[in-house]
């Protein structure tokens, strides 16, 4: 065994030696070595300083450091302890220090604009000159350019932000984890698709409820077991009893999160602040596309008005459908029924129900299918790792490699874990766990990825069977996933995903778009018992309901992105009384209309609250992104979406160039032009 094995550098990862007891050491050895290089290129000659000896020497600094701690992220997201919880929590403070303090180092400051006076500087063209560029906005943004006692101020400040930010987080996943719905009589499921009612049953008998003779069925609020539950369960009654469930995550008791919610934004604020800006947004989004918070937020509301008329359609059809289904005046519709009748409307008029799909996506044809589209348009080509052959995390993981066709080369590899588990959060993601490193050749180490979600498990004898959504989700991550693998910048800085997070979206989104086509779908889209592809007249209905409540679906990333703008634009507004009444005041327009109103999910919102910054002051970027997917699949859907020199050049100006260059440079280069907002309204269908 490795005297460091979270420091060891081997491409394949020893997951069996990463335990909770090596976590202190190997972060202490990895942070007391990235101070050494850190200090090495503080000392230098003023004078004699170079490209090499400064702008790349800092880039290199941390990198045992950040592979060390990505491990560690990592293991905290998907194999949670309390003993590994413990050792994450213990160093997070140092860690979370030891970054902040980089930018604030006065003595690396000093060498970055020595250089910059440099006629080595001036002559830089090219990658190097935007990883220069690049490198001093990084200092001036995170403060370098702060007096002393300011600067103190800032490492301590960032330091508390990563705690709460923690403590947030763990308050979510334990209030999930520690809710369940037990059901007795089988009767009280009528509505509830099949599949469902099959994993409750098996869930309860896992967690010794009921037997084979005496079956009981166990709900939780992971989503393959809550949106079925919301979304076919006839009992109103039951409803209502998940739906108060998942409103309490993060919103009850000890875990309530509403002071770690208000001390965030505080902290952020604060920051801001500090680092002479109006409020955070500003701070935020200096370098995303939008360029401040006033831009985002006139995104938000010119989106908001361009729908808003549809979305007022839409909630008075509901409730009409439902009040006529009733045979009597309903009024205001309760959270608990919106997605119940939603999906009778939606059955009614287009004959359509999303449970008819599920057999025709088990999860390994869905995968296969994904891997084919990307061979075809990209080029590219996944293989599997035998089981056994590499050490996972977790026995149901996968690992594959990613392979260019065109050379044969490796470009990287990665694991898949797509189930939910207690000891794993919520949610879909991608991350990296390595970026390649500049080979003699001139290409790059291959780079090392993951993706990880909480779709529908397999039961019993029957594979996992996913809904179109999850199909989505498996595209979405995996479009992120590639956007790492397929990076060929030499820097590991502006390498793959690390692009302004207002951009990032798009590779992931567009992917998306190969399950809406038929020639995609054909790949892969075949009933797990006879083979047979999607019946043509399903695929029309498919279609045909592809925009249901196109309006409501838009209002509800609106109102998620107007919220967090209204709670870094004016945080003081949010700092006492009712947290929810207030926000409901604010997004008022965004919200469907219920009795009882339904409080926002503040509390439970991790995209804002679980990480210092995440999609803070952000969240308004997947709908900026989705304009940019909307717009570039155009391109297409007229060339072929199958048409390989399209792909390439996908992958040449946006997968492969990471942070090189500016975004919209990079989008004007595939495009030729300027995104049109109109694309996103008109794929939508709310041109009208």
């Amino acid at each position: 065994m490795p005297l460091h094995p979270f420091l060891d550098r081997s491409l394949a990862i020893r997951w069996s030696q990463l335990t909770p007891d090596a976590v202190a050491p190997d972060i202490a050895a990895a942070l007391a070595a990235a101070q050494r290089h850190l200090d090495a290129v503080a000392a230098q000659d003023l004078a004699a300083v170079t490209f090499a000896s400064s702008v790349e020497a800092l880039e290199r600094a941390c990198d045992e450091l950040n592979r060390a701690w990505g491990l560690v992220g990592h293991l905290n997201s998907v194999a949670d302890s309390p003993e590994l919880r413990a050792a994450y929590n213990a160093l997070l403070p140092a860690v979370s220090e030891f970054y902040a303090k980089i930018p604030l180092d006065s003595r690396l400051w000093a060498v970055l604009q020595a250089f910059a006076a440099t006629a080595e500087a001036c002559a830089l063209t090219g990658i190097r000159r935007r990883l220069f560029e690049e490198s001093l906005a990084d200092f001036r943004q995170a403060g370098a350019d702060l007096p002393p006692e300011k600067k103190e101020r800032l490492e301590k400040l960032e330091s508390e932000l990563s705690q709460v930010c923690q403590k947030y987080s763990e308050n979510v996943l334990d209030s999930t984890n520690a809710w369940e719905l037990i059901v007795t009589e089988e009767a009280q499921l009528a509505g509830l698709p099949a599949h469902a009612k099959e994993a409750a049953r098996r869930n309860a008998l896992a967690k010794g409820q009921g037997s084979e003779a005496q079956p009981r069925w166990r709900f939780t609020l992971n989503q393959p077991s809550l949106e079925p539950f919301m979304t076919y369960l006839d009992d109103a009654a039951l409803r209502r009893r998940m739906w108060e469930g998942s409103i309490a995550v993060g919103a009850a008791g000890e875990r309530d999160n509403t002071a770690l919610v208000r001390r965030i934004l505080a902290l952020r604020a604060e920051k801001a602040a500090l680092l002479g800006k109006a409020h955070f947004p500003d701070q935020v989004l200096e370098r995303r596309m939008a360029r401040d918070g006033a831009s985002a937020l006139r995104f938000v509301e010119d989106l908001h008005r361009r729908v808003g008329p549809a979305f007022a359609r839409e909630a008075a059809e509901l409730e009409a459908f439902a009040a006529q289904r009733a045979g009597r005046p309903l009024g205001r519709l309760a959270p608990w029924e919106i997605g119940y009748w939603a999906e009778k409307l939606r059955q009614e008029r287009y004959a359509f129900d999303e449970e008819a799909l599920r057999p025709y996506f088990p999860l390994d044809r869905v995968i296969e299918g994904l891997f084919e589209i990307c061979r075809r348009v990209l080029g590219v080509r996944a293989v599997a790792r035998p089981e056994g052959a590499v050490e996972v995390w977790h026995p149901e993981v996968k690992f594959y490699d990613l392979i260019d066709e065109a050379d044969g080369r490796q470009l990287g590899s990665f694991y898949a874990d797509w189930h939910p588990r207690e000891s794993k959060r919520g949610g879909a993601w991608m991350n990296y766990l390595v970026t390649g490193e500049p080979q003699a050749g001139g290409s790059l180490s291959p780079h090392i990825g993951l993706v990880c979600g909480n779709l529908t498990p397999p039961a019993g004898d029957r594979p996992a069977l996913l809904t179109h959504r999850e199909v989505e989700t498996v595209f979405h991550e995996f479009g992120h996933l590639l956007h790492h693998l397929l990076g060929e910048v030499p820097y590991k800085s502006l390498n793959g995903v690390n692009v302004a997070w207002d951009f990032v979206e798009l590779p992931s989104q567009i992917l998306e778009n190969w399950t809406w086509e038929r020639e995609g779908l054909d790949l892969f889209a075949r009933h797990h018992e006879t083979g047979a592809t999607i019946p043509a007249e399903l695929f029309e209905r498919m279609k045909a309901a592809r925009n249901f409540r196109a309006a409501t679906v838009t209002m509800r990333q609106l109102s998620l992105g107007k919220m967090d703008l209204a709670l870094h634009l004016r945080p003081e507004r949010y700092a006492e009384g009712d947290l929810d009444a207030s926000l409901r005041a604010e997004l008022r327009d965004y919200l469907t209309p219920t009795e009882p109103e339904a409080p926002t999910l503040v509390r439970r919102f991790g995209h804002l609250f679980s990480s210092p910054v995440g999609y803070a002051a952000g969240y308004y970027s997947y709908k900026w992104a989705e304009v940019l997917d909307a717009d570039a699949f155009t391109r297409f859907q007229r060339e072929g979406v199958f048409n390989s020199e399209t792909g390439r050049e996908f992958r040449r100006h946006v997968l492969s160039r990471g942070n090189s260059e500016e975004p919209m440079a990079l989008f004007r280069r595939f495009m030729g032009r300027e995104p049109d907002l109109n694309a996103l309204l008109v794929r939508a269908g709310l041109t009208g």
